[in-house]
């Protein structure tokens, strides 16, 4: 059974940090795309960056481009997303992903695996 795990919520001010973890099982996970997605309250899912398992080469939505930064440990079964800057827009669930290629994070879809995501939340 495979299983995506997020952690690192919170309720944040604006222009602080916070870092998401994703921990997988129960799937091989040097061999998928990984990445994260997020929904705004009352709005559509945004895929907003994925990680190759080839090179490490990342993706990154203009939304969050600059101010996150994505990680995996194949090792540990593990990513990050680093979140810095953060402003109210940023608000979300967000959720961990994995797919056979980051073209789903271009398309939205599709997304092989989905974790049941972790709440951000920035305050002005």
């Amino acid at each position: 059974q495979v299983q995506l795990v997020e952690s690192g919520g919170d309720l944040v001010h604006t222009g602080r940090s916070l870092r998401l973890s994703c921990t997988a099982s129960g799937l091989n996970f040097g061999s998928y795309a990984m990445g994260w997605l997020r929904q705004p309250p009352g709005k559509l899912r945004e895929p907003i960056s994925c990680i190759r398992w080839v090179d490490g080469s990342a993706f990154y939505a203009d939304s969050v481009k600059g101010r996150f930064t994505i990680a995996r440990d194949d090792a540990k079964n593990s990513l990050s997303l680093q979140m810095n800057s953060l402003k109210p827009e940023d608000t979300a669930t967000y959720f961990c992903a994995a797919a056979v290629n980051c073209a789903s994070w271009y398309n939205n879809g599709p997304f092989e695996y989905t974790g049941l995501g972790t709440q951000v939340t920035v305050s002005t």
